[in-house]
C-alpha cells in the first residue's frame, strides 16, 4: 500500500432544495460575483432566474456560451478578462462540469499576472485562486469535489487535463432535481465518463480490498441507476445516486494507497475531443473496451477476472481467459445498451488523422509510465480498433 497525503476541502451540501443555502454561503467570499454557465439550459428549468434572485443583494456579472468541451481562446480568456475589469471576488458556476472546469480555470488566471495557459500546461503554479462555488446540474465529471479540470486550445489540438489545490470548489450544492432534463445522450455519456473514472483507478498494479470494493460498488450502482434514469428520467433515488457516485468518482478518494494508473482512457480519449469536438463519455466509451482487450494479458489477467467476476457477476468456476473475455465483452455491451455509439465513426471521426492523434498521444500523455505501458504504435492499434 502506497504513501498518500490527501485533503479535500469542499463542502457538499445535497438533496431537493439547498440551493436555498447560496446566500448564507456566498456571503462570506465577497460581494462581487462571476456567474459562469452554459448554452442556457439553467434558463430553462428555471434555475437561472431562482440564482439570480437568491444573489439580489450582490453584485453579479455574467460569462455564458461555456462549451461542452471548455476553450481556452474564448471562455477562459473572457472569464479572466470579465474578474480582472470587475475585481471579481468569487465564482458561482452553474452547469456541468465544462463549466466548472472553465471556471477553475478562470479562477487561477484571475490571480495571476501572466499568461493564464502557463498554469494550463504547468510552465507556471498558481499561488493563489478565487473562491469558486458550483450549483451542479449535470452528473458525469466529478469536478465539483476535485481540484482539476480539463480545458482545450483548439489552435494547438492540446486538451490538458489542470490540477491545482487552489482550485478545489469551496462549496457545492448538489441537487438531484436538477438533472431530471437531462437528455438521455448526456446521462449514458456522464455514466460512462464517471465508470471510466473509476475504471482508470481499478486497474492498477498495487491496489487495496478496501478501494477495490468501493470500486466496484461504484460501477454497479452507476449501471443500475442509469437504466433506471433512461427508462424515467424523474427518478429522484436514480438521480441522486448517479449524482453522488459521480461526485465521489475523480476526487481520489478512490485510489488512496494504490499506485498510478497513468489514466490512459483519458489520455487518448482528449486527443479525439481535442482534434474533433466529440462528447467526451461517448469517446470513452468507444476507447476503452478496445484498450481493455488491448492489454489483456497473463500479467493483467486476474486484474480483469476479479473485475468480471465482482462487477457483472460472471460465475467464477469459468476458465479465467473465458471470464477476462466476458468481462470486456459486458462492458462494452452496456455501453452499448444505453444508447452510446460504439465506433469512432459514427461521431464523426475516420481514419485519416489516425496517426497525427496517437502520435500527440505518445509526445504528450506519457503513456509509457502507464498501468500497462503504451507506445504510439499501441496507441494507434487501439484507435484503429475503435474505428
Amino acid at each position: 500500500m502506497r504513501n498518500f497525503d490527501y485533503q479535500t476541502p469542499t463542502r457538499l451540501i445535497f438533496g431537493e432544495g439547498v440551493v436555498e443555502k447560496l446566500p448564507e454561503v456566498m456571503k462570506p467570499l465577497g460581494r462581487k460575483i462571476l456567474l459562469t454557465y452554459g448554452g442556457g439550459s439553467i434558463k430553462k428549468i428555471g434555475l437561472y432566474d431562482r440564482v439570480k434572485e437568491l444573489l439580489k443583494e450582490f453584485e453579479v456579472f455574467e460569462l455564458s456560451g461555456i462549451e461542452p468541451n471548455p476553450k481556452y481562446s474564448t471562455s477562459v480568456l473572457d472569464g479572466v478578462r470579465l474578474c480582472k475589469e470587475n475585481d471579481i471576488d468569487v465564482i458561482l458556476a452553474v452547469g456541468g462540469g465544462s463549466v466548472l472546469d472553465c471556471s477553475k480555470a478562470i479562477a487561477a488566471g484571475a490571480k495571476y499576472e501572466g499568461e493564464t495557459w502557463d498554469l494550463i500546461s504547468y510552465q507556471a503554479f498558481a499561488k493563489e485562486a478565487l473562491p469558486i462555488v458550483d450549483i451542479l446540474t449535470l452528473a458525469a465529471t466529478g469536478s465539483e469535489y476535485d481540484c482539476g479540470g480539463v480545458i482545450s486550445r483548439t489552435e494547438t489540438n492540446d486538451k490538458i487535463g489542470y490540477m491545482d489545490p487552489h482550485l478545489f470548489p469551496v462549496c457545492s450544492f448538489l441537487d438531484p432535481c436538477y438533472t431530471f432534463t437531462v437528455s438521455k445522450k448526456q446521462t449514458a455519456a456522464g455514466c460512462a465518463d464517471a465508470m471510466n473514472h473509476v475504471m482508470e483507478q481499478y486497474f492498477t498494479e498495487d491496489t487495496t480490498l478496501l478501494n477495490d470494493g468501493f470500486c466496484e460498488a461504484e460501477l454497479k450502482s452507476l449501471m443500475y441507476n442509469t437504466r433506471i434514469a433512461l427508462e424515467n428520467p424523474e427518478d429522484y433515488r436514480a438521480r441522486a445516486e448517479l449524482m453522488l457516485d459521480c461526485t465521489y468518482g475523480c476526487n481520489g478518494i478512490l485510489a488512496l494507497g494504490n499506485s498510478a494508473s497513468g489514466w490512459p482512457c483519458h489520455a487518448i480519449e482528449h486527443a479525439l475531443s481535442a482534434f474533433y469536438d466529440i462528447t467526451h463519455g461517448e469517446g470513452l466509451a468507444i476507447i476503452t473496451p478496445r484498450w481493455m482487450k488491448h492489454i489483456l494479458s497473463d500479467r493483467t489477467l486476474d486484474r480483469f477476472v476479479k473485475y468480471g467476476i465482482n462487477v457483472f457477476g460472471i460465475n467464477a468456476s469459468l476458465d479465467k481467459w473465458e471470464i477476462a473475455e466476458k468481462a470486456i465483452e459486458e462492458t462494452y455491451r452496456f455501453f452499448e445498451s444505453i444508447g452510446i455509439p460504439m465506433h469512432l465513426r459514427e461521431v464523426g471521426i475516420d481514419e485519416s488523422r489516425v496517426s497525427e492523434m496517437a502520435h500527440h498521444i505518445a509526445v504528450n500523455e506519457g503513456l509509457d509510465q502507464a498501468y500497462v505501458p503504451l507506445t504510439e504504435e499501441d496507441i494507434e492499434k487501439i484507435i484503429r480498433e475503435s474505428l
